[in-house]
């Protein structure tokens, strides 16, 4: 069975199964240790499943639903093997997010008649968070959309001059005003340019000091409502950048910031440097808000789109 769409191409599910072999290596280690001398599934098997799963950074909370789907289908399936168990495995875990609001295979979508539409991009320092807006504008433009950056992460000089080097790189103009400015008037100058010059998409850098700061995320909400002057509407899409290398710490920010602000999309980065791929999983289950993004590499095309069927195929595949 397989759980591949058609708009999954071959090159991008090779791109995929690079950027997870880490997590895919650490996985099956510890699953071949957990059934070592065992012939069928049994509470034993499941029990090491659910440490494994748990060690692998899927989150406590969803790993026991997919251990529960798993075992009902061996009390249905009663000679089920540990031979199949990545098979069902990997079926449960896709059906189970299959049941979630979490994302279809389409990335960010622009609706007809939305012009600027404006995405506001929130996450704490070292997530990769200008690096995801570069590539973003990138594939945008690549598209055929026009695109205007925001550097509203005034308080850091290197965010700023990072994505100014972006937008020299793809092509694509950058509003600054420097550091230590105000970044609501940098938001609110960028969504004014975008309308001014007919531009397509407006994506705005935000500070990303740490997410227990309660002034950051007051800085949020003035950067909204300085934006709304301009477009009553914006931003139409708050886009949350988690770094999947940390693991259950990525749950956690995404925890705090979905508290503080109205986030509509998920990207995650930095699967390809670390073991902890499964945590993809947990947050798509855990927030029901659609992973649109997942950072599988370095270059421009590794921020994928996010595919759940194709991610859980490539994670859970032993071969």
């Amino acid at each position: 069975m397989s759980f591949l769409g058609n708009l999954f191409s071959r090159e991008k599910k090779e791109q995929l199964d690079k950027g997870l072999d880490k997590s895919k290596q650490s996985f099956f280690s510890r699953l071949g240790k957990a059934i070592a001398g065992k012939s069928t599934v049994d509470d034993e098997v499941l029990d090491n499943l659910e440490e494994v799963l748990v060690s692998s950074d899927v989150g406590v909370e969803t790993t026991l639903k997919i251990i529960e789907r798993i075992q009902k289908r061996v009390a249905r399936d009663k000679y089920l093997g540990t031979a199949e168990l990545d098979r069902i495995l990997k079926e449960e875990t896709a059906a189970l997010l299959a049941e979630n609001n979490t994302s279809d295979a389409n990335g960010i979508v622009i609706p007809e008649g939305v012009k600027p539409y404006v995405i506001m991009v929130v996450g704490v320092n070292g997530v990769g968070k200008t690096t995801t807006i570069g590539k973003l504008a990138a594939q945008f433009s690549k598209m055929g959309k026009s695109v205007i950056l925001g550097a509203a992460d005034t308080f850091r000089a290197a965010a700023v001059d990072q994505l100014k080097l972006w937008g020299e790189r793809v092509s694509v103009p950058v509003v600054s005003r420097g550091m230590n400015t105000d970044p609501s008037a940098v938001a609110y100058d960028t969504v004014k340019a975008a309308v001014d010059q007919n531009a397509d998409i407006a994506i705005i850098d935000t500070a990303g000091r740490l997410h227990t700061k309660v002034n950051l995320m007051q800085e949020l909400s003035k950067i909204r409502r300085v934006m709304q002057k301009v477009i009553p509407e914006a931003p139409h899409e708050v886009l949350l950048v988690l770094d999947g290398s940390t693991g259950q710490n990525a749950v956690v920010q995404a925890r705090e910031f979905t508290k503080a602000t109205d986030v509509t999309a998920l990207a995650i980065t930095k699967l390809d440097g670390t073991a902890k791929g499964g945590v993809v999983i947990g947050i798509s289950d855990e927030f029901k808000i659609p992973v649109k993004y997942i950072g599988v590499g370095e270059k421009v095309d590794d921020l994928q789109v996010f595919d759940k069927m194709a991610f859980v195929e490539s994670l859970f595949s032993n071969r």
